[in-house]
């Protein structure tokens, strides 16, 4: 079946699917395969369950004439996701880099919300399943929609913008993650400049952080909205307290000085705040539509949380760590006026062959900052650790904190989400 006959179904069956235990009715189900599932198998259960149809890619597995014959069942959905998105002609906003891309994408849903209806990214649906999936919640309704891509290789930013193209697009950062799947820091630049790459060749814009040295190479030839520190960006700002949670002031160049404190914990999260707001401003919300939307976002799923529990004060920021969010959080957690501090954190996951050597550099600074308590969990952590505590899993630092628990600290929990750090929450 050709893409444009797909898409006349698809344009009467709008709800696409791809869990046969979810298939709301006239849905279609799309049987896509993982390394220890194949949708086709389930096909018939889908349509049973209520779907309209099911797109396959097994000819054995063909029992119902509701059953769409193709060659790969995820090249065709992402197919499909491009092609409605061309149809529609949404304005797309495409996001992507090293830390913070789910919180900013966040921050800007919930200011751009307040002026427009959007659709964007829910949780972290950012992969070649995830943003095609997205595309297709699109509507003629929607006025916009922000749209966030992950990579872990190189070429997947690209692929995801041939499918999202997106008009506008925004990295938060460039650092050392994946470095397993990108081989090298310069792996990790290339891939994420991927998003630049396809702005350029439609005449797109980027909003870009001033302060960021990686960013501005990369960015040559776009048209640029920029964002940071030094007053004559577009908008500036700068942090005015970080005790227990940021707060910080922001102006548009030429405008009046706005304060907002905020849920986030984290200077680290000032840019981005002030991403979401550059956004803000140049579709034009208005400046106190944006503070509230800032102020009242409380962040969820480990991500920059402040939690206080019966024994102790947490800070949570345990969804995914690599080098540069590690040391930032460090950072922030050895400047705050409290005591006693202690640290846990998990492994790093996925640098490859410089995982020994950062985790030992990391090791390093926590023995600098001099926490009163420290707690290293995962192998790479327990290689490198030194004198401090190390656990070889996450069970087995949970018992440990069951047996000696802490009482009357601040904490920081930070690790791969591999890792699952948020277990060791409930015995904190």
């Amino acid at each position: 079946m050709h893409i444009s006959e797909l898409y006349q179904i698809y344009q009467k069956h709008p709800v696409v699917t791809t869990d046969s235990r979810n298939c709301p009715a006239g849905s279609v189900f799309f049987a896509l395969k993982g390394e220890s599932f194949d949708g086709n198998r389930f096909a018939a259960n889908a349509l049973d369950a209520g779907a309209a149809y099911a797109v396959i890619d097994d000819p054995e597995a063909k029992t119902d004439e509701r059953m769409i014959l193709t060659e790969n069942v995820l090249q065709t959905m992402q197919q499909l996701a491009g092609l409605h998105r061309i149809t529609l002609g949404t304005p797309v906003i495409g996001i992507t880099g090293t830390n913070g891309k789910t919180t900013t994408k966040e921050l800007m849903a919930a200011v751009l919300s307040t002026s427009y209806r959007l659709l964007y990214t829910q949780g972290n649906l950012n992969n070649h399943i995830g943003v095609p999936l997205t595309l297709l919640r699109l509507t003629r309704e929607h006025e916009m929609a922000v749209v966030e891509m992950g990579a872990n290789h190189p070429g997947e930013i690209r692929a995801l913008c041939e499918i999202a193209r997106p008009d506008y697009g925004l990295i938060t950062n460039v650092g050392y993650a994946h470095l397993e799947g990108f081989g090298s820091f310069d792996g990790v630049l290339r891939t994420k400049g991927e998003l630049y790459d396809c702005l350029r060749r439609t005449n797109g814009k980027a909003f870009i952080h001033r302060e960021n040295e990686d960013l501005q190479k990369m960015a040559g030839g776009l048209e640029q909205i920029v964002y940071g520190e030094g007053e004559d960006a577009f908008v500036s700002g700068r942090v005015t307290g970080s005790h227990p949670l940021l707060e910080f002031e922001w102006r548009q160049r030429g405008g009046g000085i706005h304060a907002i404190r905020t849920h986030l914990a984290g200077d680290y999260n000032l840019c981005n705040a002030l991403a979401a707001i550059a956004v803000g401003r140049y579709f034009n919300v208005p400046a106190e539509a944006i503070d509230r939307a800032v102020a009242s976002y409380e962040p969820t799923n480990s991500r920059s949380q402040w939690k206080q529990t019966e024994q102790n004060t947490l800070v949570i920021d345990a969804y995914n760590a690599n080098l540069s969010s590690m040391e930032a959080a460090l950072q922030y957690f050895a400047a705050l006026p409290v005591s006693p501090k202690a640290v846990i954190l998990g492994d790093m996951l996925e640098l490859g062959a410089e995982s020994l050597r950062l985790h030992a550099g990391i090791v390093e600074k926590l023995t600098a900052f001099g926490f009163d308590e420290v707690f290293l969990c995962g192998s790479d952590f327990s290689a490198a650790g030194g004198r401090f505590a190390c656990f070889p899993d996450i069970e087995a630092l949970r018992n440990y904190l069951v047996i000696h628990p802490l009482q009357g600290c601040h904490i920081l929990i930070k690790g791969s989400h591999g890792i699952h750090m948020e277990r060791i929450v409930a015995a904190l």
